[in-house]
């Protein structure tokens, strides 16, 4: 096995492969289906190559509800096969695959009327056989009945008069960013070359037509380069017919882009120890307890503004406060919100001989859009490794697959080999390093049996195990480990998905930036210039998202979110108008402001 990695070193060398051999599947995307793609394919011996334009897991696949699950709403939709699909996914996770970065979370679905439970009771209860279906063993426990005290017992925060009792069901917790960097780690271990900020700008063709492979821009460097591939594969999310048009095609999948937003309110200000999960006119709501907050979501409305930078706006975050506080005995308000995101649903939209659109699903479906050109779109978080092995089986054809077949159910990230085994230790190792059982927990859920690692950085430099100021959560050590293990180039890199401070954390975590940027000015060679750079954009990128948030649609909050724009990447951005100063006078009251 090849080292696993990721930082400038391996950036550099993975670069220098690609410019130089030529590979059989370049993936363009990286996202959790570009990276579960990569660690697929690699798996079976193929050599490849993975680039994503932005950061690992930047778009979609770190801006989710964070939740592995089968999906309770498709059951109403009659979609079982999705639904017990995602169930065996959500096992595997929980079980072998990821069990440091998934875990089983309760939740609670209220009940209105006595008359719903049987009904409720029903599906859930098919929702518990279908997890059982195909899998060794059960990952979660089965569905409980809880009447009005034993729900009120779960979540004291309810309010008496919304519910007559609830039915409590397990799910699957997923830090979603790191899943995607522990894909991409693990293929890397497997042989595939792999580059973050590293955009596509054209893909080529031989003289027949045939797509083989791509010009790409080092984003970082500024170079410009050919990547040789027996087989493209896009794994574009939201930009798959933008990526599909650069090989100076129309034809291939269509993809809706669907934005959900959530907001992050502090642990102590809801009273509850469950999930809750409602069923609202437009979406489902999730109301999920996660370290030291609530994370209170989402959305699902049209998005038709910048892929790149999408935000929520005023009339998001008041609609997502508003559906929680239907139940919810101390209502929320806009100021105990310390954070929010936003990201984009890839919804597989089928063509019609019509040209119009017909049914919209979470379903994927893998195509050759020109010779040379697969694309894969659609799906879920949940059943990316499905996903993946569907598209790598395309590309190999029927016959081949079968000689070579998916290895993938059975190769567990980086972090989780042994992963129960080490978690044993976890008091003798937070003894040793005077941290107490919510450190080692939070540590243990980032980093699995690969917590060695970071150890050696703090046996190496003491002073690393220290929390940090203004985000004590977490430790140096963490910021050293994203840049010399995790890939992280630029400062945001390490706020939005080597952590979560961007949102976790309310102001940004700028009160902890300076004592961060100097972490990674040491590990990254920045000088005083750079280092100033940086911290500049990112406080640029947090006023924007800020002012966005007050924004009430969509086309003027992205206005204003594009003015910061990014530091040094070319993204895949087309619009070129003039925007929105994020720093200009609010109209509304101060108090509106404070949003």
């Amino acid at each position: 096995m090849a080292h696993d990695r990721l930082n400038r070193s391996q950036r550099e060398e993975s670069l220098e492969r690609m410019s130089r051999e030529k590979v059989d599947v370049l993936v363009v995307g990286g996202g959790v289906t570009g990276a579960g793609i990569a660690l697929d394919a690699a798996g079976r011996g193929l050599d490849v190559a993975l680039v994503e334009a932005q950061d690992w897991g930047a778009g979609t696949s770190s801006r989710s509800s964070k939740l592995v699950h089968g999906g309770l709403r498709y059951l109403q939709m009659l979609d079982f096969k999705l639904v017990a699909e995602a169930l065996v996914e959500r096992g595997l996770l929980l079980d072998r695959l990821a069990p440091h970065l998934v875990r089983a979370v309760p939740f609670l679905y209220p009940l209105e009327h006595q008359w719903e439970r049987p009904y409720v009771a029903a599906g859930v209860g098919l929702y518990d056989i279908l997890a059982t279906v195909g899998t060794e063993n059960r990952a979660v426990p089965t569905h409980r009945h809880l009447g009005r005290p034993g729900m009120a017992k779960a979540f004291p925060g309810i309010r008496s008069d919304v519910a007559v009792g609830a039915i409590k069901y397990y799910d699957g917790q997923v830090d979603d960013a790191r899943l995607v960097l522990g894909l991409v780690r693990t293929a890397v271990s497997y042989g595939a070359a792999a580059a973050s900020h590293t955009e596509v700008l054209e893909l080529t063709k031989d003289v027949s037509g045939r797509v083989d492979g791509a010009r790409v821009r080092d984003a970082i460097s500024g170079e410009e380069f050919h990547i040789r591939a027996g087989t493209v594969v896009a794994a574009a999310g939201v930009w798959t017919e933008r990526t599909q048009q650069l090989a100076g095609t129309d034809g291939g999948l269509k993809v809706l882009a669907s934005k959900g937003i959530h907001i992050v309110v502090p642990r102590d200000r809801i009273d509850g120890t469950t999930g809750i999960i409602l069923q609202t006119k437009t979406s489902v709501l999730f109301i999920i307890p996660w370290s030291r907050y609530w994370v209170i979501g989402t959305t699902d409305t049209a998005y038709h503004e910048d892929l790149v930078h999408p935000v929520a706006t005023v009339e998001d975050i008041d609609y997502v406060i508003g559906q929680a506080n239907r139940i919810l005995r101390d209502p929320l308000t806009p100021d105990d919100v310390i954070g929010t995101w936003a990201g984009l649903r890839p919804l597989l939209q089928p063509k019609t001989e019509g040209g119009g659109s017909s049914k919209v699903s979470r379903e994927h479906t893998v195509m050759e859009s020109t010779p040379g050109l697969v694309s894969i779109a659609g799906g879920k978080l949940t059943t990316y490794r499905v996903m993946a092995k569907d598209a790598v089986d395309f590309v190999l054809g029927d016959e081949e697959a079968k000689k070579r077949p998916s290895l993938s159910h059975k190769t567990p990230l980086i972090g989780a080999v042994g992963f129960a085994a080490f978690a044993t230790r976890a008091d003798g190792i937070g003894e040793k390093y005077g941290w107490d059982r919510f450190r080692m927990a939070h540590l243990l859920h980032r980093y699995g049996s690969s917590l060695p690692e970071l150890l050696e950085l703090v046996d190496a430099r003491p002073e690393l195990a220290r929390p940090l100021p203004g985000a004590d959560a977490y430790i140096g050590a963490e910021i050293v480990y994203g840049i010399t293990h995790e890939g992280a180039l630029h400062l945001s890199d390490l706020m939005v998905t080597r952590t979560r401070l961007t949102y976790e954390v309310r102001g940004h975590a700028l009160d902890a930036i300076d004592e961060i940027a100097a972490l990674a000015a040491a590990e990254l060679g920045w000088d005083e210039t750079t280092t100033r750079s940086e911290i500049g954009a990112y406080r640029d990128r947090c006023e924007a998202e800020d002012a966005a948030a007050r924004r009430h649609d969509d086309a003027s909050a992205s206005a204003v979110r594009g003015r910061a724009g990014d530091l040094v990447d070319v993204l895949l951005t087309d619009s070129n108008a003039p925007q929105e100063s994020a720093t200009e006078t609010d109209p509304r009251t101060p108090g509106e402001a404070k949003r």
